[in-house]
């Protein structure tokens, strides 16, 4: 395997751990309703769990409500319980045929528990992207060993300084998604 295509799958990986911890961050649940809040909750719907995103619309009525409109209504039972038993502290009303959920604002300890919860997953990210470096430079060094193809070793001595500013970009830009997250949260 050549640098280039070391470095390119490298910047890869970084970038997709990146953009889990922004679908993550999506799914906390901060003053306003969002409907990323609910997409990725599991619903036990005839005995396979399923995304919530996937058995119902779900819809923001106001600021802080959302609307759940189950598209099989024999479901609304099952997915009342999965919103209750998710963690996220809401409270379902089941409504003709639809489910309203209002978003109270978080208090002041669940906020901390929000923000602290931003702030590991976000190491967990960073612990990720720094294990794709780790990966990165193990393969410069395969690559330099191999005899056949004979790479020298100032070219991978560059391309592991490139993996390390890659690196440093990325984790970076994880402080900067925590940070922004973690004021959304403070916010009331």
């Amino acid at each position: 395997m050549d640098l280039k295509t070391i470095i390119s799958e490298t910047d890869d990986r970084m970038q997709k751990s990146t953009d889990y911890l922004q679908r993550e961050l999506r799914g906390l649940r901060t003053g306003r309703a969002s409907t990323a809040l609910l997409e990725y909750i599991k619903v036990d719907y005839y005995g396979s769990h399923t995304d919530l995103r996937e058995l119902a619309a779900i819809t923001v009525a106001e600021a802080t409500q959302l609307v759940v409109k189950p598209f099989d209504p024999g479901a609304k039972h099952d997915i009342v319980r999965a919103i209750e038993t998710s963690g996220l502290g809401l409270n379902p009303m089941v409504d003709g045929g639809m489910i309203r959920i209002n978003v109270p604002a978080p208090s002041a300890d669940r906020r901390k528990q929000l923000i602290s919860q931003v702030k590991k997953l976000a190491e967990e990210t960073k612990v990720a992207v720094r294990n794709e470096r780790r990966d990165a430079n193990k393969s410069v060094d395969t690559a330099v060993a191999d005899k056949k193809n004979a790479i020298p070793e100032d070219s991978a001595k560059d391309a592991k300084d490139q993996i390390d500013k890659m690196t440093k970009k990325f984790c970076d830009a994880l402080d900067t998604i925590a940070t922004k997250k973690c004021v959304e949260v403070e916010a009331i």
